[in-house]
């Protein structure tokens, strides 16, 4: 497979880190000073110079200290995101996988709302050309292609995001250093006062934090792309990202301050451009927006595929369009974003309304990603003071983000936060209707059946199943193994065969393990292979299975060959058969009313998702389904009685 190691610091991992990690964060200025000013009813000092502190330090307290000095040391082997925090804590909890899937959520319809805002937002500059210029046709065939090309993969497009990226943000700073020359005023807002002012002093001060907050949505790509890039390349680039960004605000602040009087629909973003420049301006506007949408689609994806393989999501079908790795795609997801994505273009129409609906879902996230963060430190024996300190630090900031932008909930931050919430219901009804079915799962002691396992090997009578009988099984130890197995093997129909294999899978908490274990129960006839997988590795065990057995073949462990006698003489390969076992619900089940409804919407769920064996990867005409009932109790508690 065709990798690329940028893991390490150098001047081509910083360039592709500007093209992955700061799409979204890079396009902020093309809505945030309006959004301000848009909040605050009109230009003022004190508004230009208020919203512009409270930027300034927003983009230091949030995006750089939080992120970028402390969250970036919670990585679990190099790879980063709110999946990866939650593996390094999972296994002190019981509760703490709510944290992590209500993060997810948020963040999952955070990745509706910005392709929508930011193409939006750049194509409205066509306006300034000609006000009859029909934005919203354009928007929909720019997103529609977007998520079509997805299927094909973005290796050859995406070799250009780093050096766009970079150009981009060389244009944001040209920009606003031209405009700072001419009123050097707002280098004022560096001062932390003005922010104070601004908040406590100024009528509805507080409520334009949710406008605020925009500046730094995108700050968990710098968290969730740290596989992708690297520590130090996210860290070097995140200088130059950072100074281009509070450069271009400045720009823009200090034009409103020298035009007061602007219309409504005036955006300071194109505002600051030279004439000459609005078409270039715009074009590479609306590439930028493009790519940071590609890389909300992309990050999309990798929290679907992480949620699958830690059984938070229905298993979904996931493609590897190119051999790039980590590259992949989704299509069910690809749908599910295309379609939202274009009805919450045709709701608002304007990027302006959109504002209200951006922003809620993902202070949600950096609050779950703050309380997760404040539980890693704890199990690492941080010192209780820095504990302490970074929650009510930012527990504080983000509290008070969150009730400025619950403001806007009516305005359409119940867009995303609907969205979210039936994300929230998905994940949470699959993780516990599966606990609460392999609750109901009971165990017997293996060897009791080695002997009958060898008599029915060596029983004629009973027709050969197949050279080689696979089941998959949930017994974490191995002496153990299910009831339904042993069931099957021996009596809901014999299965006569040469070799019985029972496989394990366990996700690791780290990132990228790909082992495995071989137990021989009886020499050449009943193994168990245990493979250990992280939450990142291709979930692959059709391709691992086979692998493991041509290892034990070469090691003359194990014959695999066909038995029957008109075969065996020319050494062909016997056949393989998985049987699985689906436990399905019947009708005398005595579950508590909210198990009952959990489990109803979890049989949904799974009708929709595609079957354990295709997820496998098994060659489905080698695969049989034996349904067996979920059993809540031995003996019913009604008894009947017998008359003569």
């Amino acid at each position: 497979m065709k990798t690329t190691n940028i893991s390490k610091l150098s001047f081509a991992g910083v360039i592709i880190s500007l093209g992955i990690v700061y799409g979204d964060l890079g396009t902020s200025p093309l809505y945030v000073m309006r959004a301000i000013v848009t909040g605050a009813g009109g230009v003022s000092r004190d508004v230009i110079l208020g919203g512009l502190s409270c930027i300034i330090w927003t983009l230091t307290l949030q995006t750089t200290l939080k992120y970028v000095v402390f969250t970036l040391r919670a990585n679990n082997k190099g790879e980063g995101g709110i999946f990866s925090l939650y593996t390094l804590v999972r296994r002190y909890s019981k509760w703490i996988f709510i944290l992590a899937i209500i993060g997810s959520c948020t963040l999952l319809a955070d990745s509706v709302i910005t392709p929508a805002i930011t193409v939006v937002s750049a194509i409205e500059g066509l306006k300034i050309i000609n006000d009859s210029i029909p934005v919203i046709p354009i928007v929909l065939c720019i997103i529609t292609a977007l998520f079509f090309i997805q299927q094909y993969g973005t290796n050859l497009i995406g070799k250009s995001f780093g050096p766009i990226m970079f150009v981009w943000f060389l244009v944001l700073a040209v920009l606003g250093i031209s405009k700072i020359v001419g009123n050097f005023t707002v280098l004022n807002a560096f001062n932390p006062y003005y922010a104070y002012k601004l908040l406590s002093h100024y009528p509805n001060g507080f409520l334009l934090l949710g406008a605020v907050f925009l500046c730094t949505t995108g700050a968990d790509a710098l968290f969730s792309d740290l596989g992708h890039c690297g520590l130090q390349n996210i860290r070097t680039s995140w200088i130059y990202v950072k100074i281009s960004l509070i450069l271009n605000y400045l720009g823009q602040g200090a034009w409103l301050l020298q035009n007061p009087n602007i219309a409504d629909d005036v955006n300071p973003f194109y505002a600051i451009m030279p004439a000459w420049f609005v078409v270039p301006g715009i074009v590479i506007a609306a590439v930028a927006a493009v790519i940071a949408s590609q890389a909300m689609i992309t990050s999309s994806f990798t929290i679907i595929n992480e949620a699958i393989i830690l059984n938070f999501w229905p298993r979904v079908k996931v493609n590897h369009p190119t051999f790039i790795k980590g590259q992949m795609y989704i299509p069910s997801i690809n749908v599910i974003l295309w379609v939202s994505c274009m009805g919450v273009i045709l709701y608002f129409k304007e990027s302006a309304k959109m504002e209200a609906a951006y922003g809620l879902a993902i202070t949600i996230t950096m609050l779950m990603t703050t309380m997760l963060m404040g539980f890693y430190f704890y199990i690492k024996r941080k010192s209780f003071t820095l504990i302490v300190m970074f929650l009510a630090i930012y527990l504080i900031i983000e509290i008070s983000f969150l009730i400025a932008n619950l403001f806007k909930f009516m305005h359409g931050g119940w867009v995303t936060l609907l969205i979210a919430g039936v994300l929230f219901i998905i994940m949470f009804v699959w993780q516990r209707g599966r606990k609460i079915k392999n609750k109901l799962i009971k165990y017997e002691k293996i060897d009791r059946y080695f002997s009958v396992i060898q008599d029915i090997k060596a029983d004629e009578s009973i027709p050969k199943y197949a050279t080689n009988v696979i089941y998959f099984t949930k017994s974490n130890a191995p002496k153990d193994i299910e009831t339904k197995i042993m069931y099957s093997i021996v009596s809901k129909q014999p299965k006569r065969a040469d070799v019985y294999w029972f496989i394990h899978v366990e996700v690791d908490d780290e990132p990228h393990t790909m082992t495995y274990h071989v137990t021989p129960y009886i020499q050449g006839t009943l193994f168990r292979i245990d493979f250990k997988l992280g939450f990142k590795a291709p979930f692959k065990i059709n391709n691992y299975f086979r692998q493991v057995v041509e290892n034990m073949v070469e090691q003359n462990e194990v014959d695999i060959n066909s038995r029957y006698p008109s075969l065996k003489k020319y050494n062909l390969q016997g056949d393989f058969k998985f049987v699985h076992i689906e436990r399905v619900q019947g009708y005398d089940f005595d579950f508590k009313v909210f198990d009952q409804y959990v489990m109803d919407i979890y049989d949904i769920l799974k009708k929709i998702g595609i079957s354990d064996d295709k997820a496998y990867g098994l060659d489905t005409s080698n695969v049989v389904v034996e349904k067996v009932p979920l059993v809540i109790k031995n003996v019913s508690e009604i008894r009947l009685t017998r008359i003569d």
